[in-house]
């Protein structure tokens, strides 16, 4: 067989099955699409490794048993060529998954060939050479168990919010303004003007949860901060709801079954995908509300003692906002999220409402993940005054022209609402155990890296 064609045909009217679901044809003879994940040999007796984007399951096929090319044509595959095996499915306790696939027919549809092998071998990679052959990383077992487990949490967010009520409202990606701030904008030439990449879908979602009362939007956000942080991606995905008359306790409470809801759903149809990546299911296991709550002076308290017992580098100011060691310091002190609400407003977005008994604190929240994961939601009760939102835009050195329709929700019917949004990439970070965000998607956007 030459290099990179295939072998005749399977010819079979045995049902094609897919690995996950494999036991399910115990005894049975099926067909399997996939790719050759390993290959191991003793005397006469060949070990293959079959993948189909489901799972792993180990074939075996005897020379005695199979048609000599059949057995030729197993002994040649190379790593990640892609099959059609036929076989019987056969109970064996002591093969991952639990079964193992009799070979007895193959289909090679591509071999890779020797003289340019497969490049992600079973050995150790360095990172720098494994995010530039990503489209070839996400093969591996463990990236594709994280991204099992990321459509998962995707999948369990919009069941949440479906199950409660809410409409899924889709916001532009293209903005005329900033919604975050103005440093951390990519600008696009928009034919004669100039438009921003959305660093956030909230201002459009205030706009349809005043016609729709409770909404949600799911899609792709930019921020172009320079930061080289294990927790920053240049491009990810927000989950963002919005309610009106809400207020920053409803919100809080929505938080709180939201994060619950994706680790228990997680937990319940990923957890062999969760084992495979390595994660302690105890910490996750722990999640369940209520989580704890800190108000910005108590985050602030906590920080202080713990540089005064040289726990914390430098002194935490009140009147600061968080920094990653801060966060990763309250969060630790806790095996739940924490909810650290009431921050000083002068730090935060200018659309946030004042607490009425404290008009120099804004009422907002940021959801701290366990373990020194920070901020996975962040959210506030917003702006409902007309005078006060207008008052806020210029503070802010924005333009009231591109924010006149925003502020029109407050003319128009105006009232009390809030909303919180949840970056899909780093609650799949925490939910997975993973050192680093850029595992967390399929093909991350970072400061120094838009390849592939």
């Amino acid at each position: 067989m030459a290099e990179g064609q295939g072998t005749t045909a399977v010819e079979s009217k045995a049902p094609s099955a897919t690995i996950r679901d494999i036991g399910r044809h115990q005894g049975a003879r099926v067909v399997v699409r996939g790719w050759l994940y390993n290959l191991r040999e003793s005397g006469k007796l060949l070990f293959p490794i079959f993948r189909d984007g489901t799972g792993l399951i180990q074939g075996v096929v005897a020379k005695n048993a199979v048609s000599p090319e059949v057995f030729a044509a197993v002994k040649g595959l190379t790593q990640e060529s892609s099959v059609i095996v036929e076989g019987t499915v056969r109970a064996d306790q002591r093969a991952p998954g639990g079964y193992e696939l009799d070979v007895s027919n193959v289909q090679v549809v591509q071999r890779v060939p020797d003289a340019d092998p497969y490049p992600i071998s079973l050995k150790e990679h360095g990172v720098d050479f494994l995010m530039e052959h990503r489209h070839l990383w996400v093969r591996s077992t463990r990236q594709a168990a994280i991204l099992r487990v990321r459509a998962e949490i995707i999948k369990a967010a919009r069941d949440f919010f479906d199950d409660r009520g809410f409409t899924l409202t889709d916001p532009p990606i293209l903005t005329p303004a900033a919604c975050e701030g103005t440093s951390t904008l990519f600008p696009v030439d928009y034919f004669e003007e100039q438009a921003f990449l959305t660093q956030s879908g909230q201002l459009y979602i205030e706009a349809t949860a005043m016609a729709l009362g409770k909404v949600y939007s799911f899609g792709p956000t930019f921020r172009a901060e320079k930061s080289k942080t294990r927790r920053h991606l240049t491009e990810f995905w927000m989950v963002e709801p919005e309610v009106a008359y809400a207020t920053l306790d409803d919100i809080m409470e929505l938080g709180e079954g939201l994060i619950s809801f994706l680790v228990q759903r997680c937990l319940e149809k990923r957890r062999s995908e969760l084992e495979t990546i390595g994660r302690d299911l105890a910490r996750l296991e722990k999640i369940a509300p209520p989580f704890p709550r800190l108000s910005y002076d108590e985050a602030v308290a906590m920080l202080q003692e713990a540089h005064a017992k040289g726990a914390l580098e430098s002194r935490f100011e009140w009147g600061g906002d968080l920094g990653a060691p801060d966060e990763t310091y309250l969060s630790s002190q806790f095996d739940k999220p924490v909810m650290v609400h009431r921050y000083p407003a002068q730090v935060k977005a200018f659309y946030m409402e004042p607490d009425p008994q404290r008009p120099e604190l804004a009422l907002c929240v940021d959801v701290l993940a366990p373990e020194g994961y920070g901020e996975i939601i962040g959210g506030s009760q917003r702006i409902g005054s007309y005078d006060l939102l207008r008052q806020r835009i210029h503070e802010h050195g924005l333009p009231e022209e591109a924010f006149r329709w925003y502020l029109d929700l407050r003319k128009y019917g105006g009232v009390p609402h809030a909303g919180f949004g949840m970056g899909i990439e780093r609650a799949v970070a925490w939910i997975c155990g993973l050192e680093h965000v850029r595992e967390t998607i399929p093909f991350p956007r970072m400061i120094y890296r838009i390849y592939p």
